[in-house]
């Protein structure tokens, strides 16, 4: 049984920093109750497709942040739909929303309504730029965040089109910081009795993981420049960077330069002192990739480690999935979907001893668990088909036999 077997959550989140959000939770064993609108649900079922493709007519955004959910399809502007919700939230503990701040509020499902009818309710109200501000209406959308808090300054080379990361990393951090949240939040009702609201937005999320960087920035008044030969990071000396190689690239991190030296064979650079190393980091880049291209990849990669320096290889994604120590973690598993088939992911990233997260259910397809969601909370049948037939609820259509998750390594 999961650590959070004890907690239901009810998911009013879309795209992606609150789904992830909401799964890792599902990871370790919350009941994850995801609200969608009837016939559509989730922006992330129809955005274009992943690298233009779709699995079975399935969007690959979708299936990668919300196995472990049932999907309980409401339309939350029919006025019924606000009673149905409410009287839910008497045994929920947690609700989670990303709409645009003041939606939940004009909708009658703001945290007043749901702490009306359930004083212990944990509520968590997730943004882009916090509910309220100078720039909260804007879109909180994961490469504008990218821009707005600077991570897109601190990347690429000088002089050169900043480089986004490629991957949604705000979303993803806003994501972790609505988890540890929720889990405070849940920690404290169990000494108090007491809910609480919560606010998390991708912004602040975005610059506390610029902790070092922004206390240099404010305390010594001085910005970063991104040096023109690309290393790692502008704030590190050299050798910290990225090298090619004659078959492709490795990184290589804080080393003594001596023994550096000694291994790239390069006797010149053993007496580098510490301002050399920061003021020349672009011709000892340049010095270091001449070396460095005469050689392939695993070479590089046996004489650095074999000395005890630190370097790794840069792997395609190609090559991750066939990592022999992402393999020995079981770091990838995979479930079964009605309509996808089998669905490569990777396996809930952290070991339990005791409640270990494990995969039970696979993405939930719109309005899939509709009834079964409200005969959970005592509603009739008949009570769900009037619902149903009026609009205010919405159920999957086609019929499809109930699916078992795997949690087997791809």
């Amino acid at each position: 049984m999961g650590a959070l077997s004890h907690i239901k959550v009810l998911d009013f989140t879309h795209l992606l920093a609150g789904p992830l959000a909401t799964q890792m939770m599902g990871d370790m064993g919350a009941d994850i109750i995801k609200i969608e609108r009837p016939g559509e649900g989730d922006l992330y079922r129809r955005l274009p497709p992943f690298l233009n493709t779709r699995i079975n007519g399935e969007s690959p955004h979708f299936l990668a942040w919300n196995r472990n959910k049932r999907s309980l399809a409401v339309d939350l502007k029919a006025p019924e739909a606000r009673s149905i919700l409410l009287d839910m939230a008497k045994t929920i503990d947690v609700v989670v929303e990303n709409f645009r701040p003041g939606v939940m509020e004009r909708l009658g499902l703001g945290y007043d309504d749901f702490a009306g009818v359930n004083p212990g309710i944990i509520f968590c109200s997730s943004s882009g730029y916090g509910e309220t501000g100078p720039i909260a209406d804007r879109p909180g959308q994961d490469l504008l965040l990218q821009g707005v808090s600077g991570f897109l300054s601190m990347t690429g080379t000088k002089g050169e089109r900043p480089t986004p990361l490629g991957i949604s990393l705000a979303d993803q951090l806003c994501s972790y910081h609505i988890v540890y949240a929720v889990l405070a939040a849940v920690i404290h009702r169990m000494n108090t009795g007491r809910g609480q609201y919560i606010e998390v937005d991708m912004l602040r999320s975005c610059l506390a993981h610029q902790g070092q960087e922004l206390l240099y920035t404010m305390t010594l008044g001085a910005d970063f420049e991104r040096p023109a030969s690309g290393i790692g990071h502008p704030g590190m000396p050299a050798p910290f960077g990225v090298y090619k190689t004659a078959d492709g690239w490795i990184t290589i991190s804080m080393n003594p330069i001596v023994r550096l030296a000694d291994v790239l064979g390069l006797p010149e650079l053993a007496h580098s002192d510490d301002n050399t190393l920061w003021t020349d980091r672009d011709r000892i880049h340049a010095l270091i990739e001449e070396r460095t291209i005469a050689a392939p990849t695993a070479e590089w990669i046996k004489a650095l480690l074999g000395a005890g320096l630190w370097a790794g290889e840069v792997n395609s994604l190609g090559d991750v999935v066939e990592l022999p120590q992402a393999r020995h973690l079981n770091a990838f598993s995979s479930y079964e979907h009605p309509v996808a088939g089998t669905v490569h992911v990777v396996n809930v990233p952290v070991t339990l001893s005791e409640t270990p997260g494990e995969i039970t259910r696979p993405a939930p397809r719109v309005g899939e668990h509709s009834r079964e969601i409200l005969r959970g909370f005592g509603h009739s049948d008949e009570v769900i088909q009037a619902w149903i037939e009026a609009g205010v609820i919405g159920e999957l259509e086609e019929t499809v036999p109930a699916q078992t998750a795997s949690c087997a390594q791809a």
